[in-house]
C-alpha cells in the first residue's frame, strides 16, 4: 500500500468526465486499497478516482465515523437512479480543497446501482452524511466540485486560496 498525492483545486483534471471502468483488474484493486488508505490518512469520507489523477468512475467512501469500526466502500460506475424531494444541508469539505467547509444543499436520500471492486451488481440507497458523501464523490466524476453550488464571490475566493495554497506546498516541496 502506498499513500497517493491527492490533487489540490485548481487543477484541469478536477473538471473533466471521468471514463467508465470496464473491468475489475488487480492494478484497480491496488488502487482503490491505496486510494483508501489516503482517504483515513488525510483524513476524510471520500475520495474519488479524479483527486489522485486517474479519470475513472470510481470512489471509496468511508462515513463510519471515528469512534467505529471502518467500513470501507467502493463504488464503480456509480449512477444515481432516484433522489429524495426532501433536501438536507450539510457542510461540505473536500480533500482537494483542504481547510475550506461550506454548507451545500443536497438531495436528503439518494438511490444508486454501482459495482463493488469485485464486480457485483447493487443498487442502494443512501441516507443523512451517506447521501452526501456518495453525491459530492459522483460530482468529482462529472467534473464537479462543492464549489460549484457556492456563489461565484465564494468560488473566488477559496479559489484564489488554493492558488496560494498550491504556490506555498510547491515552494516547500
Amino acid at each position: 500500500m502506498s499513500l497517493k498525492k491527492i490533487i489540490i483545486h485548481p487543477d484541469p483534471r478536477l473538471k473533466k468526465v471521468c471514463e467508465q471502468v470496464d473491468g475489475i483488474s488487480p492494478q484497480l484493486r491496488k488502487l482503490v486499497t491505496d486510494m483508501l488508505e489516503t482517504m483515513y490518512d488525510a483524513p476524510g469520507i471520500g475520495l474519488a478516482a479524479p483527486q489522485v489523477g486517474v479519470l475513472e468512475r470510481f470512489f471509496v467512501m468511508d462515513v463510519a465515523g471515528k469512534e467505529a469500526a471502518p467500513e470501507p466502500r467502493v463504488l464503480i460506475n456509480p449512477r444515481i437512479t432516484w433522489v429524495s424531494d426532501e433536501l438536507n444541508v450539510h457542510e461540505e469539505g473536500c480533500l482537494s480543497i483542504p481547510g475550506i467547509y461550506e454548507d451545500v444543499t443536497r438531495p436528503a436520500k439518494v438511490r444508486m446501482q454501482f459495482k463493488d471492486i469485485d464486480g457485483n451488481d447493487h443498487e442502494e440507497e443512501f441516507e443523512e452524511i451517506a447521501a452526501t458523501c456518495a453525491q459530492h464523490e459522483l460530482d468529482h466524476l462529472d467534473g464537479k466540485l462543492f464549489l460549484d453550488y457556492l456563489s461565484g464571490i465564494k468560488r473566488r475566493m477559496i479559489t484564489a486560496k488554493m492558488k496560494k495554497l498550491k504556490k506555498e506546498r510547491a515552494r516547500d516541496e
